[in-house]
């Protein structure tokens, strides 16, 4: 089988899958834990930072500009002053909160004391 073939079923486990770019997004700590801090609703920039203890603004800009390019999450500007920007999950990103929830609790049941 080629990668084109693979890449046509979706194979997560063929190198040139693009599926493997949504994993990497996903298996990313930041982009769990904002997908996760989305779940009740759309939130502010500043409301994500402070519920994401120990993420930089650039980290999570750059968090919340990947995770809007996959189509897991919308930006909406308003046009008021000072400006003001909400991030929403989209259904894509609903679906993805599903599990990454699941594993948040699994990890919070499991971690090791540190």
């Amino acid at each position: 089988m080629s990668s084109a073939d693979t890449c046509a079923t979706r194979d997560v486990y063929a190198a040139m899958c693009p599926c493997r770019d949504l994993l990497d997004l996903l298996a990313n700590k930041w982009s769990a834990l904002a997908i996760g801090a989305l779940e009740d609703g759309p939130r502010r920039f500043g409301q994500l930072r402070a519920r994401l203890e120990g993420v930089s603004p650039k980290v999570l800009s750059q968090t919340l500009r990947r995770l809007e390019e996959q189509g897991l999450l919308t930006r909406t500007p308003y046009p008021e002053v000072p400006p003001r920007v909400e991030y929403e999950l989209t259904d894509l990103g609903r679906g993805a909160a599903v599990p990454l929830a699941d594993l948040r609790l699994w990890v919070e049941a499991n971690a090791l004391p540190g």
